[in-house]
């Protein structure tokens, strides 16, 4: 039986986008065999959000393309709960804005479907030339199967990397919010799938971005294709390296600079799994003691309380990342002391009885000297509410991708990170890349909860992503994921994580990559890190 047949029929609180048939996604145009098993998929799963964005993504094109033919879309990173574009040509008003939305809005109530076609790659660069996607061309030739796949509405084809609805009528309400340069459009989310929430400014985590699209345009690498390019040329992708190394290096000086000029005594870094975090704390250090601050460093992991007393969470699970999980009064003690140049006894936690050890070590800060304290709460003020705001400086740090597959197809940061996470725990753990997909959802919630509600509290902001990295993890990361066979309940996302692999070109020569490099500390030979 169809599974549009079933989905008309299914009683289901929101619109069915797909199904998880024995584990892989289908659409909803897929005809189920004898002794499959399905369950729905809508916007309060993962991949229902990506599918709905894809098909709002579709209807912004479509409308931009009809009423503005002369204007051309870039989606450039997701933010405020939405995707954020920019639109070439003169500055959108916002009644323009409203017909681009009312155009959409026509075409989403008008329930249109989705029609799928396959070709050849030959035949697919022809059709995306007529459409004026001459660009398309430059990417889809990196396919992993010699047959493209593409989406047709209202006369319009294009391809958007993924599944997508099996008509308009399926996708949700949604808002365009002028949000200058460019329109930010919002959409349910998976936290909060009834409609679409709050708006919650986010300039600095904005400007960040921002920035990063910049030097991508002046490296002239803001997609795939054009990392290629480079990634074939030896001494281009060696450059491209070495400037993007020295960014990072100059924005860690900047960030000392600040902190010095500040007089900051607790320095608190905090970000999202596989961010970075150890090695720009140390980077940091050596940046402050060029100039003429030599801090001394806390781990947060020894202020744990013994683990028989850790909070439980919804699922009755030790919940470890909770604040709760921290002994607060011990911690501010300590700081409180040390910053009275006090000498201080700080705990030790033995991770392997899951309690304090009774050794100690002792610490005293002379006059003025800074402490660094790195560690997922470090932006909450809660977790330091005995030191003075005026005493501290937050850093926030994550990996910010600024490279896109095409104009029109942003690479989500929490990939970014995820692939970084895989690398690196089969490396230092042993852990299979399946292990490691499948305790994502909660290292997530984790971040949704501690982490990403106080980033834009944070001094300043590091985008820790490198432009040519993906190329570098590729060569690690694809091997860990073909190890994930049909059946796996994660199969789903490693096939996700491997056609999106595909596309790029493996740099073979990780020997460019300098030892103090950020992306070391995932690949393996830092210098940086103890």
């Amino acid at each position: 039986m169809n599974l549009s047949t079933l989905a008309a029929s299914a009683e289901h609180p929101y619109p069915i986008l797909a199904a998880y048939v024995n584990g892989e996604i289908r659409e909803l145009s897929y005809d189920l065999k004898e002794g499959e098993t399905y369950c729905w998929i809508d916007q309060r799963d993962d991949d229902g959000i990506r599918i709905l964005q894809r098909g709002l993504t579709f209807l912004f094109y479509i409308a931009l393309r009809q009423l503005f033919p002369g204007h051309k879309m870039e989606l450039l990173h997701s933010l405020s709960d939405g995707l954020y574009f920019e639109v070439s040509g003169e500055t959108l008003h916002q009644d323009e804005i409203q017909n681009i939305f009312e155009k959409m809005e026509e075409i989403r109530l008008a329930d249109m479907p989705f029609t799928k076609w396959e070709m050849s790659i030959p035949e697919a660069a022809e059709r995306y030339d007529e459409q004026g996607l001459t660009w398309k061309r430059d990417i889809i030739v990196y396919k992993h199967n010699p047959v493209a796949t593409m989406y047709e509405l209202k006369g319009y084809v294009h391809y958007f990397f993924g599944y997508m609805p099996l008509s308009t009528g399926a996708l949700p309400a949604f808002e365009l919010l002028s949000y200058s340069p460019g329109i930010i459009l919002r959409h349910p989310t998976k936290s909060h799938p009834s409609g679409v929430p709050p708006f919650i400014e986010q300039p600095k985590l904005h400007a960040v971005h921002m920035e990063s699209g910049i030097w991508a345009n002046l490296l002239g690498v803001s997609n795939v294709a054009q990392l290629n390019a480079i990634v074939t040329e030896e001494n281009s992708i060696r450059e491209l390296i070495q400037v993007q190394e020295a960014l990072q290096e100059k924005k860690i000086a900047h960030i000392a600079d600040m902190i010095k000029e500040k007089k900051s005594r607790v320095i608190l870094v905090a970000g999202p799994s596989s961010s970075g975090k150890t090695t720009f704390t140390h980077r940091l250090k050596i940046q402050l003691m060029a100039n003429g601050v030599f801090p001394k460093t806390i781990s947060l992991d020894n202020y744990f309380i013994n683990r028989v007393n850790t909070p439980l969470d919804e699922d009755g699970k030790p919940d470890y990342e909770a604040l709760e999980a921290l002994d607060l009064e011990r911690l501010n003690r300590d700081l409180a002391a040390l910053l009275e140049e006090e000498e201080v006894s700080l705990p030790i936690y033995d991770f392997i009885l899951g309690e304090r050890s009774k050794e100690e070590v002792l610490m005293r800060l002379e006059p003025g000297q800074p402490v660094i304290l790195e560690g997922i709460h470090g932006l909450n003020d809660k977790l330091t509410p005995g030191v003075h705001l005026k005493d501290k400086f937050k850093v926030y740090i994550s990996a910010l991708t600024q490279l896109n597959l095409d104009p029109h197809n942003r690479i989500p940061t929490t990939d970014n990170r995820l692939l970084r996470r895989m690398v690196r725990d089969f490396a230092t753990r042993g852990h299979s890349a399946e292990a490691t997909i499948e305790m994502w959802p909660s290292v997530q919630r984790g971040e949704n909860r501690h982490i990403f509600p106080f980033q834009e509290q944070a001094d300043a902001i590091f985008n820790s992503a490198l432009i040519y990295e993906l190329a570098i993890l590729k060569k690690v990361a694809l091997p860990l994921l073909e190890e994930i066979k049909p059946g796996s309940p994660v199969y789903a996302q490693a096939k996700r994580l491997k056609k999106f692999l595909y596309y790029f070109e493996n740099i073979e020569d990780d020997s460019w990559v300098p030892s103090t490099s950020l992306l070391r500390e995932f690949i393996g030979g830092s210098s940086v890190l103890p």
